[in-house]
C-alpha cells in the first residue's frame, strides 16, 4: 500500500513546474510505482495559453477548481470545462488550454509518466519505455 499527500510532496522532485511557466504538477503515482498509470494534481494558470497533445499517451482530465476553455485543435470544437466536468484524450487530441481562472484538475496518464517530464516543442511528453521482454 502507498499513502502519499499532495502536502507532502510539495517542494518536491514530485512538485513540477513547467518550463513556460503556465501549469505545475504534483505528481502522486509515477511509473517506478508499477501500478500502469500515473496520478498528477495540475494546476494550470489565468491568463497562459498551453498548447498540448500527448501524442505517446493518453489522458483522462477531471476539474476540481476553476474554469477553463478547452479547443480541439483538430476539428476547432471549444468546450467550457468546470469543477465537475471530465475529459478524456481518448484519440491522442491536440487541444489548447486557455484558463479563466486557476483551474486545477486531477489527471491520469496512461502509460505513466517517470516524473520529470516537461513538454516538448509539439506539447508531448516523451514516450514511455518498453519493458524488456
Amino acid at each position: 500500500m502507498i499513502i502519499r499527500s499532495l502536502e507532502g510532496i510539495t517542494d518536491t522532485d514530485r512538485d513540477i513546474k513547467g518550463a513556460l511557466g503556465t501549469w505545475r504538477s504534483k505528481r502522486l503515482i509515477l511509473e517506478d510505482d508499477k501500478v500502469g498509470f500515473s496520478l498528477h494534481e495540475t494546476t494550470v494558470y489565468p491568463g497562459t495559453v498551453t498548447d498540448l497533445w500527448y501524442k505517446h499517451h493518453f489522458e483522462a482530465v477531471l476539474c476540481v477548481e476553476g474554469e477553463c476553455e478547452l479547443t480541439n485543435r483538430d476539428t476547432g470544437e471549444v468546450h467550457m470545462i468546470r469543477p465537475g466536468d471530465m475529459y478524456l484524450l481518448d484519440k491522442h487530441d491536440r487541444h489548447t488550454l486557455r484558463p479563466l481562472t486557476t483551474f486545477r484538475a486531477i489527471c491520469v496518464f496512461n502509460p505513466p509518466v517517470t516524473g520529470r517530464e516537461d513538454h516538448d516543442e509539439d506539447g508531448a511528453y516523451p514516450p514511455a519505455k518498453v519493458a524488456a521482454q
